[in-house]
């Protein structure tokens, strides 16, 4: 009875695993960060170019953004924080983001 079990639990995590790898790495992350000083932060997939949408229009000034809890954080025109950074206003609303080097029709993470 063991050997029976042994060999049908290898085989169904294997089988599901390569199906899910390839999904989760065509869409970015669920939150993502240009500031390199935030935990958010990840150099590697801001160099392959992220898309966002925000309540149906494309952005380009998000600063932060969150799929799932629907924000992003912008710029809050020229004004500064006394340590230099600038500071954000987050917006709720619905999020889209995708990787821009995947061409026209690129898979789309939205919540």
């Amino acid at each position: 009875m063991t050997d029976e079990n042994t060999t049908e639990t290898p085989e169904t995590p294997e089988t599901k695993a390569p199906e899910a790898a390839p999904a989760t790495a065509d869409v970015p992350p669920d939150r993502l960060s240009v500031n390199p000083r935030s935990d958010l932060f990840d150099g590697e997939i801001l160099q392959r170019g992220v898309g966002i949408r925000f309540k149906g229009s494309e952005r380009t000034n998000i600063e932060e953004y969150c799929i799932s809890e629907g924000w992003v954080k912008v710029q809050a025109g020229k004004t500064m924080d006394r340590k230099g950074n600038p500071l954000t206003i987050k917006l709720k609303g619905p999020v889209e983001a995708w990787f821009e080097d995947l061409g026209d029709n690129p898979p789309v993470a939205k919540a």
